[in-house]
């Protein structure tokens, strides 16, 4: 049996629970470089932690390339980085599918999906379950924000019931 759940537009209100959205609709922008650069600010904070993992806990860059899914997409699998945030800039303008699940007592609750507007990232905060990278129309490369060092920062979830994961009917699936 397959539950259903249809993804709705990434807000920063929406997504507010889980992270931070990555855009520049934001308010604490300001110009730099002499006028010719603006930055935007503070748009999320890296979370790393050597608590649980060792001391050398820090923050690292790398890109991933990820692999389209299908659609609809079933979704059998979430996982979770107990010791730091992890953030996915696109490096283009197409959306992607964002998949998270409050947590219930250690466990991934019911999943909520949104799908990006061109160029918007997430920055899931640490312990936050979420769906793997899911590109939906082509090859897509990310720039991608997390925590580098000892300890064991991946904790997956294979759910026992199945989610069909579908887009509303006006999403389009380039940009």
């Amino acid at each position: 049996m397959s539950r259903e759940i249809v993804a709705h537009p990434l807000t920063r209100a929406a997504f507010a629970p889980f992270g931070e959205v990555l855009d520049t609709d934001w308010a604490h922008h300001y110009p730099i470089n002499r006028g010719r650069c603006e930055r935007f600010h503070e748009l999320a904070r890296v979370e790393t932690s050597g608590e649980e993992g060792g001391e050398d806990g820090r923050a690292i860059l790398s890109i991933f390339r990820g692999t389209p899914y299908a659609l609809p997409l079933r979704l059998d699998l979430v996982e979770r980085h107990p010791l730091g945030s992890q953030a996915f800039m696109p490096l283009d303008a197409r959306p992607f599918l964002v998949i998270v699940c409050p947590d219930e007592g250690g466990r991934p609750g019911e999943p909520q999906a949104f799908l990006t507007a061109p160029g918007q990232g997430v920055n899931y905060r640490r312990n936050v379950w979420h769906g793997v990278l899911t590109p939906i129309s082509g090859p897509q490369d990310f720039l991608v924000v997390d925590r580098g060092g000892a300890g064991v920062n991946l904790e997956e979830f294979p759910l026992p019931e199945p989610w069909t994961i579908r887009l509303p009917p006006t999403a389009s699936r380039a940009a």
